[in-house]
């Protein structure tokens, strides 16, 4: 894997998600606050509507599929509800300084 720099965490807001393209992949970056940041595939597993586009919840580590509802896990990937029955790819992510890198 290579570690790449995504973007500066200001480009990032807390609760908010943004999609950026990272060597051939559409990668969604999820700002829990307080130092939690991940990054998971940025289309949904279900029907390939952009995660980034949806619902971040903070307390939960979920993001939220716009079209269909389905809430996934940002630590794991997994699906928490239906529609989607499988998971998104998760990224590993590192914060060094300023800069939000991710393994691709």
């Amino acid at each position: 894997m290579t570690t790449v720099r995504v973007c500066a965490l200001v480009e990032v807001p807390a609760g908010q998600a943004r999609r950026f393209g990272v060597q051939g992949h559409e990668v969604a970056v999820v700002n829990l606050g307080e130092g939690r940041v991940h990054a998971v595939d940025a289309a949904c597993s279900h029907e390939r509507f952009f995660l980034d586009e949806g619902d971040v919840d903070t307390d939960l580590g979920t993001i939220e599929c716009p079209k269909h509802g389905s809430t996934f896990d940002l630590a794991t990937g997994a699906p928490r509800s239906l529609p989607a029955i499988k998971p998104v790819t998760v990224y590993p992510v590192t914060i060094e300084g300023n800069d939000i890198l991710i393994e691709v």
